[in-house]
């Protein structure tokens, strides 16, 4: 089974929480990509490491499983991937947990089965040892005819000695056990995509002969797999009488207490939001005006052309819209990684499962959700904890609901421009009215994961099982290494999404048809001739935009946008803000011919005056600002967020459904509003 490469690969194999990611980190660095696993989210984690100057390997971390008899089509690639001749893996590491040794051996044998040279590796010893179990390291490897690597990547303990069995292994061929290779497929055939459908017929032809189901046949092989383990283990493993202080324990008493859990998990949460929210906006203003300087820098000293344009209007302009996310992704995910290697993140799973499930989505959803509130960007990418396929689309899909910081500007300029001064039991009318609009996009999002459960067939059982590891200091070279993969993820998967979205906006902004581009230029001359106080260049830019490609077609969908009270200016900014929702102000600004001074009061001042031109009437109005409000509370107004929904999902499917639905979704409220209210 096994083929000797030129470089040799090596995949790591283990349960859940049992440090093979520590292990992969320890021996990678940063020379580490992250992909997906065709046809799943799940992350495919491969580095190199270099050994000598002639030998380098590549390495292969495999998501965590309890068994090669998997409950989900996520835990299917896994096996899938064990059993691809064409991946052409050479050597086995197989991490053992010192605590939960018969269960890590479970799976050591089932690959054994399979024909791999494999290593064990144990890890957790000094947990094992606190619990009072010893164990024979020497009896063991007797037993299962290999050396056995004792190591503890947290402290980089005996990870010289691995490097050095390595260093001089050579791959070696084994024989597959056919007849387990044939009981595992036959008991989960329907749930792998690599058989063809006359395989699939062939392994349901022979159950049915055997006269039992898969669940007979993964409970037989169960059974013989554990006395096969009794024998290995033998009489290495010995259980003594600790007096200890069992600290996991005590602080589980607080932690997943009933009322205690929830607070201390919430406030967690607003302490994430606040960073997220507040922290990350220093850096962010950093990264804004430093685009915005080199812009600046680079129209005063290069000459005027369209390549100049489209090098700091397109290029610049959307790279800087691609960087301004990353402090929001670092921070997002430094939180989650530290919660997660402190051993905290299982018992939020745990703590807020059932309560999550009463939507259809997953205890792990309530990070994506909350989060959602600051970017909708890092939000979506943190929902990959989430094992199960049908709760993570789920949770990918409704969180564009939660009102993210980008739609404040949008909130704040309508808000002040309809809601009027005034309080109720102390509350401002706006301030109210704010929340209202965050409350809004919640239900949303609540009642559309109860409709997508519903109606989505799952494929894979959503079975909640869970480990509750002891707590531990987290591991700041994990922490680190886990930021920038995903910063780099979105840097270079979904930020080249953005950039070329964010030119073909620019294009379309900037140019037209040549004779309406022209007029617009007189026009603009005209106007400023009759009102000396107006900026020529600020007024051309309006009259230009309003005769672009994009311009037109916001006046040819005014017809469409009409009903909800918009006119087509509004149409234009709607169209912009798909870039980035706060857009729809600096786009009225721009069309408005607002200066930098006072700049959202004068455009407040000129948004009242607003008339339509066929009837006189006032553009903004009650009815039709609360209109836009709710439009915007509904929409998927954002390209970045397509990105990384593309990203996520492996497609354009679920973008394009989650677009349309959102979009169809915000028209229809919005319609309502402005009919109700008019």
């Amino acid at each position: 089974m096994v083929k000797k490469n030129k470089k040799q690969k090596i995949a790591l194999l283990g349960n859940p929480n049992v440090g093979k990611s520590s292990l992969f980190n320890t021996l990678t660095g940063l020379n580490q990509r992250v992909g997906n696993f065709p046809g799943v989210t799940v992350d495919k984690k491969t580095g190199l490491l270099q050994l000598s100057e002639d030998k380098q390997l590549e390495i292969l971390d495999l998501p965590g499983l309890y068994s090669l008899f998997v409950k989900s089509a996520d835990e299917a690639v896994v096996l899938e991937s064990l059993m691809n001749p064409d991946l052409q893996i050479d050597l086995l590491l197989v991490v053992l947990d010192a605590c939960n040794l018969e269960r890590s051996l479970i799976l050591y044998t089932q690959a054994q089965d399979l024909g791999f040279d494999i290593i064990p590796i144990l890890t957790m010893n000094d947990l094992a040892i606190k619990q009072g179990i010893k164990i024979n390291l020497n009896e063991i490897s007797k037993n299962l005819g290999r050396p056995i690597f004792e190591i503890n990547p947290r402290k980089d303990s005996g990870i010289k000695e691995l490097k050095s069995f390595l260093a001089d292994y050579e791959p070696l061929n084994n024989e597959a056990n056919i007849n387990f290779k044939n009981r595992l497929i036959l008991g989960q055939y329907d749930m792998l995509k690599s058989l063809s459908i006359e395989e699939k017929t062939r392994f349901s032809e022979e159950l049915k002969n055997l006269n039992k189901d898969q669940t007979d046949i993964q409970l037989d092989d169960t059974v013989q797999r554990i006395n096969t383990v009794h024998g290995l283990l033998g009489n290495a493993l010995h259980f003594e009488k600790v007096k200890k202080k069992n600290t996991t324990a005590n602080i589980d008493k607080i932690i997943t207490h009933p009322v205690f859990g929830y607070l201390i998990y919430f406030g967690l949460l607003l302490l994430i939001f606040q960073f997220i929210f507040s922290v990350a906006e220093y850096p962010m203003n950093w990264i804004d005006s430093s685009f915005a300087a080199l812009n600046s820098w680079l129209k005063s000293v290069l000459p005027t052309s369209a390549l100049s344009d489209l090098l700091t209007e397109g290029l610049i302009t959307g790279i800087g819209g691609i960087i301004i996310f990353i402090p929001q992704i670092a921070i997002l995910f430094a939180f989650i990684a530290v919660l997660e290697e402190s051993g905290y993140m299982s018992r939020v799973v745990y703590l807020m499962d059932k309560p999550m499930r009463l939507f259809g989505l997953n205890g792990k959803s309530v990070v994506p959700l909350i989060s959602g509130a600051a970017c909708a960007v890092p939000a979506i990418m943190s929902a990959r904890g989430i094992e199960s396929y049908k709760e993570r689309l789920i949770t990918i899909f409704v969180t564009p609901f939660i009102s993210c910081s980008a739609r404040l500007p949008v909130y704040i300029i309508i808000i002040a421009l309809i809601i009027p001064q005034g309080t109720i039991l102390g509350f401002s009318y706006k301030g109210l009215t704010l929340l209202g609009l965050y409350l809004f996009g919640i239900i949303a999002a609540l009642l559309t994961s109860v409709v997508m459960s519903k109606l989505l067939k799952a494929r894979d059982k959503s079975l909640f099982i869970i480990d509750l590891p002891s707590y531990r200091m987290p591991r700041w070279k994990n922490i680190g290494l886990t930021v920038y993969q995903k910063a780099g993820t979105f840097v270079l998967e979904a930020g080249k999404i953005i950039l070329a979205i964010s030119v073909i906006l620019w294009a379309l902004a900037t140019y037209g048809p040549p004779n309406s581009m022209k007029n617009a230029a007189l026009k603009a001359a005209e106007i400023v001739k009759g009102n000396p106080e107006l900026n020529l260049e600020e007024v051309t830019a309006a009259q230009k935009l309003e005769a672009s490609f994009i311009g037109q077609f916001g006046q040819f969908i005014e017809p469409v946008i009409h009903p909800l009270g918009y006119d087509w200016k509004i149409g234009i900014a709607l169209i912009t803000s798909f870039a980035a929702r706060e857009v729809f102000v600096g786009t009225l600004g721009t069309i408005y011919s607002v200066g930098e001074e006072n700049f959202e009061e004068h455009l407040v001042d000129r948004m009242r005056k607003e008339t339509f031109a066929d009837s006189g009437k006032p553009v903004y109005t009650f009815a039709s600002g609360l209109s836009l409000l709710v439009f915007y509370v509904f929409s998927m107004q954002c390209m970045s967020t397509i990105a990384v929904v593309y990203r996520e999902t492996g497609g354009w499917k679920w973008p394009l459904i989650q677009l349309f639905y959102m979009s169809g979704l915000a028209y229809l409220l919005a319609l309502l509003t402005f009919f109700l209210l008019n």
